[in-house]
């Protein structure tokens, strides 16, 4: 049989994951367990590329993937496919692509959310999913701190990865901090996220809506390309991966 390129589209609980990134000594991953899956059906190993590594405990409610693979019919394939994966990764759609598709490459642009339950009630039903912080937070000064940090800038001091080597400039398109009851949520769209940059700049804006930080710190960290000049890194959990779009 001939080979195919595939469009897989996956939701996922990253609770129980070391990430998204397949690992050298077997450790749980999302990638992981999905080629496995795919191996199995096609009989033969199977590779996939994700359009992002998502970090260990982060979710996605869209993760699209392209994999190479004999032709088989999609919606057969797609049937098998749910009920081989785990309960916590689901197979939304699945379809034949353009041959040159990649998922992470032909990528334009993605949104992530960022939940927090501002409350000290517990949260015990979405606890997986958001992050409990009790301390009254100044949604003014951190609106006016996240209008600073849209447009196109060198994100250097929010990236994690010190050695990174290649351009640390990317186009933050919105940032919109949203409420619903006693949840904030950081709704961020770009052309391209560094490494830990969602999390790091939530981290930052959450400083600054406990009066840790000066709003003016936001424009310090951008002039000053250094990690240490940004706010701590919100924890995983509060993640998730909402949409990947393409041209």
């Amino acid at each position: 049989m001939g080979g195919r390129t595939y469009r897989l589209t996956l939701a996922y609980d990253g609770t129980r994951y070391r990430g998204w990134q397949r690992l050298p000594n077997g450790a749980l991953t999302v990638q992981g367990s999905v080629e496995r899956a795919l191996s199995e059906l096609f009989g033969q190993p199977i590779e996939v590329s994700g359009s992002g590594r998502t970090d260990a405990g982060v979710h996605a409610e869209m993760q699209v993937v392209s994999f190479s693979a004999p032709e088989q019919a999609p919606a057969a394939l797609l049937s098998r496919l749910r009920r081989l994966l785990p309960e916590d990764i689901g197979a939304l759609s699945l379809d034949y692509a353009a041959e040159r598709f990649h998922a992470r490459l032909c990528a334009t642009e993605k949104t992530y959310v960022y939940r927090v339950w501002n409350s000290e009630l517990p949260d015990v039903f979405e606890r997986r999913f958001r992050v409990q912080l009790p301390q009254k937070l100044d949604l003014a000064a951190m609106r006016a701190a996240a209008e600073l940090m849209v447009g196109t800038h060198d994100f250097k001091a929010f990236c994690a990865n010190k050695q990174f080597k290649k351009s640390s400039v990317r186009t933050l398109k919105s940032l919109q901090i949203e409420t619903d009851g006693a949840e904030v949520r950081f709704v961020l769209t770009a052309d391209g996220f560094l490494y830990h940059m969602v999390r790091i700049l939530v981290g930052t804006l959450l400083e600054i809506g406990m009066g840790r930080r000066e709003i003016a710190s936001v424009e310090e960290s951008f002039a000053s390309r250094r990690r240490e000049t940004a706010g701590e890194t919100a924890p995983a959990k509060g993640l998730c991966l909402k949409e990947v779009r393409y041209d």
